[in-house]
């Protein structure tokens, strides 16, 4: 049976991080869940089978990849497997904005804004294997990361909002460098530059999102974010915001104890009356109607 996991039962509001490291083998019961996370998943050891979205996928030591929230996942274990894997939970609320900006590397964020918002199948079976110098590294920066979120010493949560930016910059080029040597995912600038902007706006619609701050995180004026969305997109860049928030909304409405009002401001409507209008209209039905589609 899936079960939905939520935030508040890993994490806080003011600091939207939960990790740890643990082992599995086949005496766990393989549980189907989703979450409003990010989870990213390191695996340190071991061998297992990945149950994503209804697909199977053989994972091994040094894999690394990241779930979206409402992707429904479990592990399942066949005669002697076991792994033992890092799992790092959070809000995409945790690399904020402002520090993208700051840092000018909205372009270096591949493996968070655009790896994961591929098909299933391209990223399932062309995911990040880590060996040798990598897989070091990579460990380094995630025990560095679990000490800080352990022993909690002043600045920790600073510490751990940097080291997350700098494993996704290290994870991102070693992506965009296997992107570069593969010839079956071949996308070319204009492209990619859409698929980061998409993959922005999927990790951030619940908060305020302006064409002015799009323009600052991704230093593209105005007039070229709008053409170029609609050249790759088919669509302005607000219509996709529109679109992505909708379809948030309406993964957030199967959950029956929540208020239409709360999910209007879960997917970043500060007027309620504007998004049952909107949901109407691109859906072809109210919120509540919608809801009771799903339930009767």
């Amino acid at each position: 049976m899936e079960k939905h996991l939520k935030s508040s039962k890993f994490m806080g509001q003011e600091f939207p991080f939960w990790m740890k490291r643990f082992a599995q083998n086949r005496n766990a019961t393989p549980i189907e869940h989703s979450h409003e996370f990010v989870e990213l998943v390191y695996v340190v050891s071991g061998e297992a089978q990945h149950c994503f979205e209804g697909e199977r996928y053989v994972i091994r030591a040094g894999d690394v990849f990241i779930i979206n929230p409402g992707e429904v996942h479990a592990y399942d274990y066949e005669d002697e497997q076991q792994i033992e894997i890092i799992n790092c939970l959070f809000m995409p609320s945790l690399i904020q904005e402002g520090l993208l900006r700051e840092l000018g590397i909205s372009k270096s964020m591949d493996f968070f804004y655009v790896q994961p918002f591929l098909n299933k199948e391209e990223r399932f079976h062309h995911r990040l294997n880590l060996s040798g110098p990598h897989a070091a590294t990579m460990l380094v920066i995630m025990e560095s990361m679990m000490a800080e979120f352990e022993h909690r010493t002043p600045g920790f949560d600073a510490i751990i909002r940097l080291k997350m930016i700098e494993l996704q910059i290290f994870l991102s080029r070693i992506y965009n460098l296997h992107q570069t040597k593969s010839h079956n995912v071949n996308y070319g600038e204009r492209e990619v530059m859409a698929r980061r902007i998409r993959g922005f706006l999927e990790r951030n619609y619940g908060e305020k999102i302006t064409l002015t701050s799009l323009v600052n995180v991704f230093n593209i004026s105005e007039r070229k974010l709008n053409r170029l969305m609609k050249e790759q997109m088919g669509m302005s860049v607000i219509e996709l915001l529109h679109q992505i928030r909708i379809e948030k909304a309406k993964y957030l409405l199967e959950d029956q104890a929540e208020k239409v009002i709360n999910v209007a401001s879960m997917v970043g409507y500060e007027d309620p009356a504007f998004f049952s209008r909107l949901f109407h209209r691109i859906v072809g039905c109210p919120p509540g109607a919608y809801r009771k589609t799903i339930f009767k």
